[in-house]
């Protein structure tokens, strides 16, 4: 039996694992992990009775474990998956549908990058802020593309961290994948930039083509594990600009406790400072293989109350009222998918009702809400 504390199952439905679930209107968008699934469409008007309604399959050796729906356009990342160990034959880059038909998505364009592909991004109905290869640059970079003709996307703007254009004479950090921009959230006229072990960036984008740095904060090598998600919260809480800092239990830098989740104060943005931090009770002295920690936040708030993905140990629900104090309020811990050493809870959509669409990488969504 699942454990669970403050919240309730409203529904189970068994699908392949997935890497990010996304909620548009009735509709239910899963981009899953591994070949041949890609992209399943579930009707959720009774989210008590999810359906499948549409899917998309991929080939073998292809990676789309991203979406991203609005404006009747979905996007997905085409990415070679993890070690990102590929031929010159490889194609990477990203796909777009319209989905004015959930049921009978149709394919619009594919978007080419070099190299391994667009591992995340986000996407506000015209723009796209993804993480490609870029031919010229070592890993994945910042860039902005326009999608006002769908079918033929446009980049606007790039910005990547200094040392990675190797084809302008820069000179790259060493090691396994160590800098590389792996996330972008937007806000406003801000890029929220998650650099993996380079930490977190701040871009003003006011002039798109152009995006300017306003802020870095990093904290690798110190703390051994990369940084996966930069979330500013659209509200301030005690009187504070706030934002949640995710890291992701994977590719750290020494054995070490599972990752954790940080606050940082932005309320000046030049100077990102690091609060306080959140991590479950009982793993700060224990050294636990990789994908026992924090992932992901719901990128979607309303409250303070925020829905985390933390891998191993489900979904985990911190109040963030008191940024010096975070505090657990509620936890769900799925059974462990059948054919599977243990639950990986890897991404969680909040809508405004209140309900938490939780996917597990290996297999299954919950449907959950307050109890």
């Amino acid at each position: 039996m699942p454990k669970a504390k403050g919240l309730k199952e409203v529904s189970y439905f068994d699908i392949t694992g997935g890497g990010q679930v996304y909620v548009q209107g009735k509709y239910c968008y899963v981009a899953h992990m591994d070949a041949p699934a890609g992209t399943s469409i579930l009707d959720i008007s009774d989210p008590k009775h999810p359906k499948q309604v549409a899917h998309i399959p991929i080939p073998a050796g292809v990676h789309t474990h991203k979406v991203r729906v609005e404006n009747d356009l979905m996007v997905v990342n085409w990415e070679c998956p993890p070690p990102y160990i590929h031929d010159d034959n490889f194609q990477g880059g990203m796909l777009v549908y319209d989905v004015s038909n959930p049921a009978k998505p149709k394919e619009l364009c594919f978007w080419k990058s070099a190299g391994a592909g667009v591992h995340r991004f986000d996407f506000d109905g015209r723009y796209a802020y993804i993480t490609p290869t870029v031919a010229g640059y070592h890993l994945n970079i910042a860039m902005i593309l326009d999608l006002k003709d769908p079918t033929r996307p446009e980049e606007v703007g790039r910005w990547w961290m200094p040392g990675q254009h190797v084809a302008g004479g820069e000179t790259p950090d060493e090691g396994y994948r160590l800098t590389w921009c792996h996330h972008i959230l937007r806000r406003g006229n801000r890029l929220y930039v998650a650099y993996w072990h380079a930490g977190m960036v701040i871009l003003d984008i006011e002039d798109m083509s152009r995006p300017k740095l306003v802020s870095r904060l990093q904290y690798s090598p110190a703390f051994s594990h990369p940084t996966h998600t930069v979330l500013p919260l659209p509200f301030e809480v005690a009187g504070r600009k706030i934002a949640i800092v995710a890291d992701e239990d994977v590719r750290k830098l020494r054995p070490s406790p599972p990752a954790f989740m940080w606050l940082v104060d932005i309320t000046d943005e030049t100077q990102p400072v690091p609060i306080s931090t959140y991590q479950i009770e009982g793993l700060e002295n224990r050294n636990m293989p990789e994908f026992s920690g924090c992932h992901e936040p719901a990128e979607q708030v309303y409250g303070t109350e925020i829905p985390v993905a933390w891998f191993e140990f489900g979904l985990r629900l911190v109040d963030v009222k008191n940024p010096h104090a975070p505090k657990e309020v509620g936890y769900f811990v799925p059974d462990t998918p059948s054919g599977f050493d243990r639950p990986q809870t890897n991404d969680v959509f909040l809508t405004e009702q209140g309900l938490m669409y939780v996917i597990d990488r290996n297999r299954g969504m919950h449907i959950l809400e307050r109890a």
